[in-house]
């Protein structure tokens, strides 16, 4: 007899992160949709990546949902008149030019938008597992990236949803995943060859060119560069020429 397969819908942006949650999944015997989002992000290159993960790991769907964060901008991901910050730069932490720790690089409520779409896919799918790759290890600061956030939107979608209302018990429930929260980008590396990730297909970069090819300055680049040199796993990632 064959069981039902478990369903998961998975946030997917095209980085390592998320193609590393998204084999995990698989590897766990989710049956797995993958979703990403265009959202005016200046890196939108990653959706290009996203597709190709998407079919290497074996999605059952995978969706792009399109919409435009940057009309009111608020983040140097979505807004061209802020820099992106890189190294060796010093820059304001916000656009506000406030003393906050969190980088011009958030972008007002992305993952709660993220997770409120992935939800409602969820719940036509029958779905009650969402896996996101929020890391609150080697991060950028961003505040919706922490454990006490997923939890505190768990209880939420339980609350909200036809899904958790009905729910039989716990286990039945809405469960959001995020496998790598806790985990360095190092382990997330290590993590992601065992379980055969071709991270030369991933894009992480904030303003990666339209090949595909990072900054090597930004904050991504340098905790993506660093991850893979503690791990002690050759980095694949191909860099724009610099300027002379």
């Amino acid at each position: 007899m064959n069981l039902p397969a478990k369903k998961a819908v998975v946030l997917l942006s095209g980085g390592l992160d998320s193609a590393t949650v998204l084999a995990m999944a698989r590897a766990n015997g989710f049956e797995t949709y993958a979703l990403s989002f265009d959202y005016g992000q200046r890196h939108k290159v990653e959706l290009d990546a996203a597709r190709r993960i998407a079919v290497a790991l074996g999605a059952k769907q995978h969706r792009i949902l399109n919409f435009d964060l940057t009309q009111w901008g608020g983040s140097a991901l979505t807004d061209n008149a802020i820099d992106v910050p890189v190294e060796g730069h010093e820059v304001a932490t916000s656009h506000k030019a406030t003393t906050s720790a969190i980088p011009v690089t958030y972008v007002p409520a992305r993952n709660t938008i993220f997770l409120s779409l992935a939800l409602a896919w969820a719940e036509t799918l029958d779905a009650p597992n969402i896996f996101a790759g929020m890391n609150a290890v080697d991060y950028s600061g961003y505040p919706d990236c922490r454990p006490e956030y997923i939890a505190a939107f768990q209880s939420m979608a339980r609350l909200a949803t036809r899904a958790g209302v009905e729910a039989e018990n716990e286990e039945a429930s809405l469960t959001i995943h995020t496998p790598i929260i806790h985990m360095s980008k190092a382990d997330i590396v290590r993590e992601g060859a065992k379980l055969g990730v071709d991270y030369a297909m991933t894009v992480s970069c904030y303003q990666a060119d339209a090949d595909g090819r990072a900054c090597g300055k930004c904050d991504s680049c340098r905790l993506r560069r660093e991850g893979f040199l503690a791990a002690g796993i050759a980095d694949p990632t191909r860099y724009a020429p610099r300027p002379a």
